[in-house]
C-alpha cells in the first residue's frame, strides 16, 4: 500500500501505538505535560487541542494555538476529534 504523502502513513503509525483512552487536562497542567513530552505536533479541532503520549491520547479545551506555535510545535488543523471506529 502507498500512501500519498507522509501525513497519511505518520496517523496510521500513530493510531497503532496509541489506545483508544483519551486523558483530559486542564490548561496549566497540558502546558506542563507538553513540556515533558516534547510534542513535534498538536492537532486541532475546534476548541481542543491533542497530542498522543505514552501509548494514550492527552487533550485539552483550554489550549490557546499561537503559544504552541511560539514553542516552536507544528499545530495542524484537522477536521474531526473521535474514538470511534472509521467510516466513510
Amino acid at each position: 500500500m502507498v500512501f500519498a504523502g507522509g501525513a497519511a502513513g505518520g496517523a496510521t503509525a500513530a493510531a497503532m501505538h496509541t489506545s483508544s483512552y483519551r486523558v483530559k487536562f486542564k490548561r496549566r497542567e497540558f502546558l506542563e505535560l507538553i513540556e515533558i513530552a516534547k510534542p513535534d505536533i498538536i492537532y486541532n479541532v475546534g476548541r481542543i487541542h491533542f497530542f498522543a503520549f505514552d501509548g494514550f491520547v492527552m487533550y485539552s479545551f483550554e489550549g490557546e494555538t499561537e503559544y504552541f506555535k511560539q514553542k516552536g510545535i507544528t499545530v495542524l488543523e484537522a477536521v474531526e476529534f473521535s474514538n470511534t471506529q472509521w467510516a466513510e
